[in-house]
Formats: C-alpha cells, sequence, structure tokens
C-alpha cells in the first residue's frame, strides 16, 4: 500500500473488534484483516482458509494465519456460507500485508444472519478503537 493509507479506514466496510472487515453488497459479504490489524501481526508467511460450502458463525474461527509474529485465529464478522475464498493468498499470503483491503481479501460468504452486521463498528468506531 502506498504511504499514508495506514491511518485510513475505508468508510464503506464493517468492521469487528478483532480487526477483520467485511464489504457487504446485498447478501453478500467480502472479508479480510484491516490495515492495522496486519500491522500487528507482522508479515503473513501462511493462510488456512475454509472450504467452499463451508458453514462459518459469527465471531467463530474461520480462518488461521501465521506470522513473523504469532499464529492467529481469524474470527468471521457475520455468519454464513463460504462462496469463495482467495486462492492467490495460498501463493502469496503477504498479499494482506500488501493490500488488505483490496488483493489481501479473504473469503467471500453469503450471509445468512444479516442482523449480525448492526453489531460490527463503522469507520469511525473503528478508528477510534485502534487509535485509544
Amino acid at each position: 500500500m502506498e504511504k499514508g493509507v495506514r491511518s485510513v479506514y475505508p468508510e464503506n466496510l464493517k468492521y469487528l473488534d478483532t480487526h477483520q472487515w467485511i464489504k457487504v453488497e446485498a447478501t453478500i459479504g467480502k472479508v479480510g484483516i484491516s490495515w492495522y490489524g496486519q500491522e500487528q501481526l507482522g508479515e503473513i508467511l501462511l493462510v488456512e482458509l475454509p472450504k467452499v460450502g463451508e458453514e462459518i458463525t459469527h465471531k467463530k474461527t474461520f480462518a488461521t494465519l501465521e506470522s513473523s509474529k504469532t499464529a492467529f485465529e481469524v474470527p468471521s464478522p457475520v455468519s454464513g456460507k463460504v462462496i469463495e475464498i482467495n486462492t492467490q493468498l495460498e501463493e502469496d499470503p503477504s498479499l494482506i500485508n500488501k493490500d488488505p483491503y483490496g488483493r489481501g481479501w479473504m473469503i467471500k460468504l453469503e450471509i445468512s444472519h444479516p442482523q449480525e452486521i448492526d453489531s460490527l463498528l463503522n469507520a469511525q468506531e473503528y478508528k477510534k478503537l485502534v487509535e485509544q
């Protein structure tokens, strides 16, 4: 990412307090790790994603990231059925570091409980959380 983008929290996304984001379009959600989240983890070395068709649950682990600092179990911002995974992450996990809101997305899912979106943080709330 370009210099200065670190402090940007895209307005069109919702955030989980554990540093995941979701972009919602109708009943489909695209999920990834926030800039702040990837920065805290350090260089991402390995990504383990769920399989297409798998059901995942709000705030439960759906993926594991291994970084230069730690292993992190990634909770889902919402419940749903995985409809696509970012297979590029298998070959280049560092896409999460380089472009967390773009090419570093992790999964797309069909949202099963849209009301869960209401419990997520907007960009201003998330910015306040990470800048405390």
